[in-house]
């Protein structure tokens, strides 16, 4: 008997695991380092911050604010984050059932070929009606429109700007002989500054290649959670949304220490 090995599920072994599926040449997860984070890395790294509190809240069964933190990670163009949007409208967690979001969100995941993902949305495809499915390519385009690689990319790129221009050394490049100090409440620590102005986390091309390398194909889809179905030989299908102009000037959706304060809260 198979059932589905969810997005979550992927995340939180990877988590454990850091890039344990990957090749040695793709560079550690700096959000799996506490120096970094302490450092204010994730300040920059709005993707990666808001995955983490996703995460932590669905382990702790807070569904609702998990989905807020998912969204506002989506909102930085993170993959997994959307991934795990699809699959909470598809199981209701968090928010009511609806498969049609669900399948809108999952064909966004899948927006860079990722295999993983695009396994998981023709899954999706193949259990709605007909009248889903069309409320679902409408619904898409919505989505699209404001958390697709063409609105979210360029945002999050203004963000890795930005703290690249504020990090120190930055008008003569980065210095990777500088060193850190973290404060702490056992007192002060140093790190490297290599570990933390690595351009593969700042420079927004290597940035998104070295996301490719982490998510493009991961094992993803139907099995047990003790194996793992190898998608890798599937080629992923065309995205049946159509191409819609995206929205860079939008609100980003709300997180739970900030409600209240304007932002959006929609699907």
């Amino acid at each position: 008997m198979t059932r589905w090995i969810p997005v979550a599920f992927v995340l939180l072994v990877l988590g454990q695991f850091p890039l344990a599926h990957a090749a040695r040449a793709v560079p550690p997860d700096p959000a799996e380092d506490p120096l970094l984070v302490t450092a204010g890395f994730l300040t920059h790294h709005p993707d990666m911050k808001y995955r983490l509190l996703g995460l932590e809240a669905y382990r702790q069964g807070r569904f609702e604010d998990a989905l807020q933190f998912f969204r506002r990670a989506s909102f930085h163009a993170d993959k997994p984050s959307q991934g795990m949007v699809a699959e909470m409208y598809w199981k209701g967690e968090g928010v009511a059932r609806d498969p049609a979001l669900a399948y809108a969100w999952m064909d966004l995941a899948a927006e860079r070929g990722y295999v993983g993902f695009a396994r998981l949305r023709e899954q999706y495809w193949a259990e709605l009606s007909a009248a889903e499915r069309e409320r679902a390519i409408a619904e898409g385009e919505r989505i699209y429109a404001r958390f697709g690689d063409g609105a979210a990319k360029p945002r999050y790129e203004f963000q890795l700007r930005v703290g690249r221009r504020t990090m120190t050394g930055s008008r003569t490049g980065f210095n990777r002989g500088i060193a850190i100090e973290v404060p702490g409440p056992g007192g002060s620590q140093m790190i490297e500054g290599s570990r933390y102005f690595d351009e593969r986390y700042w420079d927004a091309k290597k940035y998104w290649a070295w996301q490719d390398k982490v998510w493009r194909n991961p094992r993803i889809g139907r099995g047990t959670a003790s194996d793992l179905q190898d998608v890798r030989a599937v080629p992923p299908a065309a995205s049946r949304i159509p191409q819609v102009a995206p929205q860079l000037d939008t609100e980003a959706p709300a997180v739970p220490q900030e409600q209240g304060d304007g932002t959006d809260r929609g699907p």
